[in-house]
């Protein structure tokens, strides 16, 4: 997927979340470690409702927005619907699974943060801070779940 537009930015994170998500929940069966496992589930339900939210913005955004080019934006590898799933996540710890989801939020939410300040009109500025409230508001409850589950 070529991203031109903030439209296609925001099918991009979408399917980014979706395939985060179908990763994380093909790897929860084959994890040994029983905390690791449940730790997987949780992320690949969490994902999929990101990926609904997402979703969501596409749907209600400014269209004036949605079209507006992103002549700034660095290439990223694209996510095919059809991909077949890495389930590397099935071999990790559960520090390092965290560790490793809140790397993908952080990597999302850095984007957002540096397409904010190229932003040529105040549509595509509060649609970005608009995403990226979003992206933070789940990182904080991704880590306080974990935070809870690491306790048990």
């Amino acid at each position: 997927m070529e991203i031109k537009t903030f439209e296609d930015l925001i099918d991009w994170t979408r399917q980014l979340h979706a395939y985060l998500a179908r990763c994380l929940h093909d790897s929860a069966s084959l994890n040994k470690d029983e905390r690791a496992s449940a730790l997987l589930d949780y992320l690949s339900s969490h994902e999929s409702l990101l990926e609904r939210a997402v979703s969501e913005f596409e749907k209600q955004a400014d269209p004036k927005a949605m079209k507006t080019r992103l002549y700034d934006y660095l290439n990223h590898r694209p996510i095919k619907a059809s991909e077949v799933p890495d389930t590397h996540y099935a071999g990790m710890s559960f520090t390092d699974i965290a560790r490793e989801v809140f790397q993908f939020h952080d990597q999302v939410m850095d984007l957002y943060e540096s397409l904010i300040g190229k932003a040529e009109i105040p549509e595509a500025k509060s649609l970005l801070e608009d995403l990226l409230a979003l992206e933070e508001h789940e990182a904080m409850r991704l880590a306080s779940q974990i935070s809870r589950m690491e306790d048990l």
